[in-house]
């Protein structure tokens, strides 16, 4: 079975109460219940947040060599974690970076990501949709058809 695991950093666990006018009203609890429904009949998706780099690395190189690919929201950790993005580039599973607001419209220092350079792709801007995005993308990366549960 296609497993894909998404891994969220600091800060994410308080999605529906932090900041809803960049972040939205859903708790990602909520969110992530309703996508595993989505994609219930296509893979099998687990979830894993931290508020901590090194346990977000420790996961990294757990599940990346097994899962069939990773989505990644790193939250503030992506544009200050060299090491974040050293662990992506050490595995081989496929990593899809997502962020749920446009960085690139946002302060000058979250135009910078050390995660890109070493994703397979970047989802910016498209709210908790870009979560879907990435499960989809990496689904097309290897010839998966996407069949909605």
């Amino acid at each position: 079975m296609t497993e894909i695991i998404i891994i969220n950093g600091p800060n994410l666990n308080l999605l529906g109460k932090r900041e809803p006018e960049i972040y939205g009203s859903i708790t990602f609890e909520n969110f992530f219940n309703q996508l595993k429904k989505e994609f219930s009949n296509s893979i099998h998706l687990s979830y894993f947040q931290s508020n901590h780099e090194g346990l977000l690395i420790d996961k990294l190189h757990e599940v990346g060599f097994s899962q069939t690919g990773i989505v990644l929201n790193a939250g503030g950790l992506t544009h200050t974690s060299v090491a974040l993005g050293d662990a992506v580039a050490a595995i081989s599973s496929p990593v899809v970076e997502v962020h749920i607001s446009n960085i690139h419209i946002r302060e000058p220092f979250r135009h910078h990501s050390y995660i890109s350079l070493h994703a397979k792709g970047s989802i910016v801007g498209c709210g908790l949709n870009g979560y879907r995005l990435a499960v989809m993308h990496l689904l097309h990366l290897f010839g998966k058809p996407f069949i909605s549960g």
